[in-house]
């Protein structure tokens, strides 16, 4: 009886582990979707970001039920490497956004879970083998395919086609190395060590040059946040509960609520270039959580 409970417990933790997975990622696209229409006014890319790491910080203190020392991070040299990754990441996706259509930049960052395999493999030591190598030939093969570099009804330019890819780099890295530091933090000092990187970061730049804020730009940088911090903490509780290649496969659910919200508020389609290569991107990373759903 013992093992069937341990057995049920580990399954509805996974379980739960993979429902704070999506609801992180579809805060993440409503957060990205504030970015792309503040990205569109003259602010520059660190005063959003400086505002995004004070609302942050201002939500996650807000909301600490054991004190505000819950929030500071056990291993602060540690977190402040795993934050400038956040940081360079996020001002990459404020670039992004600015160069790409949103439906695009989802689907050129879903090659971040194929990169976490590869991440793993060499930093948590999970095996990959011939299969995983070749799907991950395969998703990189659909990048070139959705992006249509030789095509004249691109939805970007070079720019974020650039930006994305650091993104993706830094998104990476990031997620291996935060299912190593969840083993001693916590999910809100991950959050809020971000934060408040991105908020010195922010201002020090704001010091040189700031651009005045108006009412709209105000509550859209607010909106923005509060999605921000909201993600955050699903993602880094999912990422506590399972295992990083597990939380990276529900990265893809960003596709679905990334174009919904394209098509919404911008009333712009995915092209035929776009569907093939997010389709391969996304076939070669579900084969990918398959063989791992099989090795476990």
């Amino acid at each position: 009886m013992s093992a069937i409970s341990a057995g049920d417990r580990s399954t509805r933790s996974h379980l739960g582990a993979i429902g704070f997975a999506v609801c992180g990622f579809t805060f993440w696209v409503l957060a990205d979707t504030v970015i792309k229409i503040v990205g569109r006014s003259a602010l520059p890319a660190y005063e959003i970001i400086g505002f995004l790491g004070i609302f942050v910080c201002g939500f996650l203190a807000a909301g600490v039920r054991h004190g505000i020392g819950a929030l500071w991070p056990t291993q602060p040299r540690r977190q402040t490497v795993r934050s400038c990754l956040d940081l360079t990441n996020n001002l990459c996706v404020v670039v992004a956004l600015r160069h790409v259509s949103l439906t695009l930049f989802y689907i050129l960052i879903f090659l971040a879970p194929l990169c976490v395999t590869f991440l793993a493999a060499i930093f948590l030591r999970e095996k990959i083998g011939v299969r995983k190598t070749l799907a991950i030939v395969v998703g990189f093969s659909g990048v070139v395919i959705a992006v249509n570099p030789f095509g004249s009804a691109r939805q970007g330019d070079w720019i974020g086609f650039g930006a994305c890819m650091v993104c993706v780099a830094c998104f990476s890295v990031n997620m291996v190395w935060s299912r190593v530091l969840t083993k001693t933090e916590t999910p809100e000092s991950l959050a809020f060590s971000s934060g408040v990187v991105m908020a010195m970061a922010g201002v020090a730049g704001m010091l040189w040059h700031t651009v005045p804020l108006n009412w709209m730009m105000l509550c859209g940088l607010f909106a923005m946040g509060a999605f921000c911090a909201a993600g955050s903490i699903c993602f880094f509780v999912a990422l506590k509960h399972t295992s990083a290649s597990t939380v990276s496969q529900y990265h893809y659910t960003q596709l679905v609520t990334g174009a919904l919200a394209t098509y919404l508020v911008w009333r712009e389609l995915p092209t035929v270039w776009m569907v093939t290569g997010g389709a391969l991107i996304v076939a070669a990373g579900l084969y990918i959580a398959m063989l791992g759903s099989r090795a476990r």
